[in-house]
């Protein structure tokens, strides 16, 4: 190509200023360039000679998905507002955003994408471009996104599972949504096009397929190979930055949305006999309510929107049945305290009159708090004996290791998915570098592998540098959600004390609204509210601020970019959604002191004594219906006319920056409640199990009915939400040894049983559990009291002595008021429970996870075979065919060479 016929681009350098006048320059030269690239080596020398899309009306078709010529599928709809009609302050700037948006529908044109234009039926203002992508460009960029389509159909022999007959109850019905043929595959070559399994060209590419390709390019920029062209579109450059895709084009208004189209509605069949309905079936046969205990159609989801909504509906789906067998067995657990709570001696001690009647218990704040006798916590202490049994410590070991049975076998379901999605290789393959890094590609560096130059966006200093900073705002903003909580524990401390002294002088009313509207309710309530409004306002704030940080550190591709902001995202949301627990259960009254020498927090509000940890259940219901009910209601209003696809998609919600990451947020989060804090739950599996079985109908009724179609995207797995599983799991063998260890009474209930209730220490003649209160109760002189902290309310009859739970020595002896011997004994029995216990399950996970393949014999098997056809088909055939040229070029030779030196004839 000659020098004089480079590409030239468009330069919109100094336009993008919003409200700088466009006589007033300050000095600088615009440089205003009427041309444009095109692919063809070639440039466009004056604006008006720019491709436009071709114009059509509305054929009154609402369910058509073909462009007005009927032949045309409809792959991607751009959708802008004519910037004639935009109500805006300059003209100057429609001026601009119209000549961005001319250029880069030219460039699509130009490589080759066909566009149609057609105007809004509800509002004149709305353009909608219409884009289709013919065979030829398919084949193209099928080449260069190594996406791999069918070879020839499978013919491996299966066998049937022996719980094949049961599963297929809950099997969609196959008469309706027909099982995905199984192909093996290969990345697409248009030189072998001939070896492909090709059997109609219009659904060779299926519709999500062809909506990928389309996607990726408009969403990249320009750059030339040797043989075709590389999707990426570019619109402007200023200061020497490229301007380029879609996603930028959204950002500044030029355009007002990008999306596939939904292939019908999903209340009824397309009337186009060439529209397959296949929303209306996800929805019959998925999404609606009445499949609840139905099995998901994988398969058909992954085909309609894509790899990356498949695998997490798939995850979502396996989550769910494995927490079936953890509910049984919780389940089991709870019935077995139930059953034996009426057995629990040291309940029976605190219940019974002449033992727990006669015992009075000091008061557990400063002055307001009254004396109090122990026989009022005896329906607690029932209640509490469900919990903390033997059946605990039984279902916090089964949950060690089914944690590690769930992440193990996962892997195997997902090694599956994989190969049958055709993912195996997608990251080393298919993956693209992100348009946003190549752009800031200005450094060369030598690769240790090709030992070539190549360009990249920093230097090893500039990248720790990025990194440094992106760790410390991470940091930043999570020591902040701690303080928020400690502000929070603080609050609750002092406030606490003002209702205690000015809520009942303040309350006039019946004695119920006096009996639940205590200080410790209006403590509560309100710290609830404050924290509630706090954590909510740091979420706001902090997706901004990770996704800014993210940017910042410029990954290399969308896999990368999506799990640096997964993990910094989690991290936050770890310490907002789990220090609350995290207190509750190892720190909420521990350090707590005893009456006469109570511990104070910064001096003055004193720590809380009683624990009393809760778990709380909710249902998060997104505002997407409301908002589309609102827009179908105002679009009914303004017109009855007949609206096409696109429009009605139009109409809907967009899924959103972030994509699924809060469904995935919230899932992740429940199974660490499911997890972590199972030792003090056993019932948490069973919640968790019925809440999924409505979460999976709720998302797939989000994305069938209130959302547009997302953009199909691949996706190998689920990304940084697989280690940070594993983490949680290593996690939940600690939290669980310690809750039984340190939060629970099991550990001082076994050492009083085995040590301190026979000789030396005890009385009793055998091991048994009578006398455990009395052991665990130690004694305070109620004239040890300091004036800071004696309690206004008078004492019960003559007695000189309170109770409080600790193991401390008596008033009088030699070392009152220290631990006792008891309290030793028992802190190195729970430190050699948690040190054993956890070396136990670690030492049974290490065995599982060595003893489960993460990949099934039977996945190998089909990778194998794969690689061998690819082999016979595209490479052994290449050679073939060469060797069958080269064989004839040799007996041409041979029979030239014979005819030279052969001699004449006489």
């Amino acid at each position: 190509m000659n020098t004089e016929n480079q590409d030239v681009l468009l330069d919109l350098e100094g336009e993008e200023e919003e409200g700088e006048e466009e006589d007033e320059e300050d000095g600088e030269t615009v440089l205003e360039l009427n041309q444009v690239i095109v692919p063809t080596y070639g440039a466009v020398l004056d604006q008006q000679n720019l491709h436009t899309p071709e114009w059509a009306d509305f054929d009154d078709k609402p369910d058509s998905l073909f462009f007005s010529d009927g032949q045309r599928r409809i792959d991607f709809v751009l959708v802008y507002e004519d910037e004639s009609k935009k109500i805006t302050h300059k003209r100057s700037d429609r001026k601009k955003q119209k000549r961005k948006r001319e250029v880069y529908e030219s460039n699509l044109i130009n490589n080759g994408l066909q566009l149609e234009a057609t105007r809004s039926v509800l509002d004149e203002k709305l353009i909608f471009v219409k884009v289709h992508a013919p065979w030829e460009v398919l084949c193209t960029y099928a080449e260069v996104m190594h996406i791999k389509l069918p070879l020839q159909p499978n013919d491996l022999k299966t066998r049937d599972s022996a719980f094949n007959w049961f599963s297929r109850l809950f099997r969609v019905d196959e008469n309706i949504i027909k099982p995905e043929q199984e192909f093996f595959t290969a990345p697409f070559q248009k030189e072998h096009l001939s070896n492909f399994y090709i059997q109609d060209k219009d659904t060779f590419f299926n519709p999500a397929t062809r909506s990928r390709i389309v996607a990726r390019d408009t969403k990249i920029f320009y750059k030339f190979q040797v043989h075709f062209i590389l999707s990426r579109v570019e619109y402007a450059i200023k200061n020497n930055v490229k301007k380029f895709g879609i996603n930028k084009l959204l950002d500044t208004g030029i355009y007002k949305a990008a999306f596939p189209l939904h292939d019908s509605s999903f209340r009824h069949l397309s009337t186009d006999p060439n529209c397959p309905s296949e929303r209306y079936l996800l929805y019959r046969e998925w999404a609606h309510p009445k499949n609840i205990f139905k099995l998901q159609p994988l398969d058909f989801i992954r085909k309609y929107y894509g790899e990356k909504i498949g695998i997490y509906f798939a995850w979502l789906g396996f989550y769910t049945n494995m927490l079936i067998i953890a509910a049984v067995v919780g389940v089991g657990c709870f019935l077995y305290g139930c059953l034996t709570k009426d057995n629990c001696t040291w309940s029976q001690e605190v219940c019974d009159p002449n033992i727990g009647g006669n015992i009075i218990m000091c008061p557990q704040c400063d002055k307001v708090c009254t004396y109090w006798n122990l026989t009022i916590t005896c329906e607690s202490s029932k209640k509490l004996c469900i919990f903390d049994s033997f059946g605990t410590l039984v279902f916090a070991v089964f949950m060690g290791i089914w944690v590690t049975l769930f992440l193990e076998f996962w892997k195997r379901r997902q090694a599956e998915l994989e190969y049958e999605w055709d993912t195996v290789e997608y990251l080393e393959q298919e993956e693209q570098v992100r348009p946003e890094y190549e752009a800031q590609c200005t450094h060369v560096v030598m690769n240790e592998i090709t030992q070539q130059e190549e360009h990249v966006p920093y230097t090893a200093c500039g990248k720790c540098i990025r990194m440094t900073f992106c760790t410390s705002a991470v940091f930043f903003w999570i020591l902040l959600i701690i303080a928020s909580v400690i502000g929070i524990i603080v609050y609750r401390l002092c406030v606490f004390l003002v209702f205690s002294s000015t809520l009942s002088q303040h309350i006039s009313g019946t004695e119920a609204i006096r009996k639940y509207l205590t200080p410790q309710t209006a403590t509560s309530v309100t710290a609830s509210l404050i924290s509630f409004i706090v954590i909510m306002v740091l979420n706001i704030i902090y997706e901004k601020v990770a996704i800014l940080i993210t940017d910042f550190e410029l990954p290399r591709t969308q896999t990368d970019y999506e799990n640096s902001l997964t993990t910094k995202m989690f991290l936050f949301q770890f310490v907002n959604y789990y220090s609350s627990c995290f207190y509750i259960a190892f720190f909420k009254g521990k350090f707590v002191g005893h009456p006469g020498n109570p511990v104070y927090w910064l001096g003055k509000y004193r720590n809380e004594e009683v624990v009393l940890p809760m778990l709380v259940v909710f249902f998060s219901l997104a505002d997407s219906w409301v908002k589309n009910l609102i827009g179908r209601h105002c679009g009914a209003a303004r017109s009855e006319k007949v609206v096409p696809r696109w429009e009605h998609d139009y109409h809907l919600q967009p899924i959103g920056k972030l994509g699924l990451f809060y469904e995935y947020l919230e899932m992740v989060i429940q199974f660490g409640f499911v997890t972590l804090f199972v030792a003090s739950f056993p019932l948490a599996p069973l919640l968790a199990l019925m809440n999924n079985m409505l979460e999976i109908r709720l998302d797939a009724w989000k994305l069938t009915t209130q959302f547009r179609r997302m953009v199909p995207q691949k996706a190998q797995d689920i990304g940084a939400w697989q280690p940070i599983m594993q983490g949680i799991a290593i996690l939940a063998v600690a939290t669980n040894a310690m809750i039984i260890a340190f939060t629970s009474d099991m550990i001082p209930r076994l050492v009083y049983y085995w040590s301190f209730s026979v000789p030396p220490y005890g009385s009793h003649s055998s091991h048994t559990m009578k006398g455990y209160i009395n052991s665990t109760l130690s004694v305070f002189n109620i004239s040890d009291f300091k004036n800071a902290s004696k309690p206004f309310s008078p004492w019960f009859g003559n007695q000189t002595t309170c109770r409080y739970r600790d193991l401390r020595y008596p008033p009088g002896h030699q070392h009152q008021y220290e631990h006792n011997i008891y309290y030793w004994h028992v802190i190195a029995a729970k430190l050699a429970f948690v040190i054993v216990m956890e070396h136990v399950i670690y030492f049974v996970k290490f065995i599982i996870s060595y003893a489960i393949p993460d990949v099934s014999q039977k996945t190998k098997s089909k990778v194998q075979r794969e690689k061998y056809l690819t082999q016979k088909l595209l490479h052994e055939n290449n050679l073939k065919i060469v060797k069958k040229n080269m064989g004839k070029i040799a007996d041409k030779i041979i029979k030239g060479v014979d005819s030279t030196f052969r001699p004449k004839a006489e």
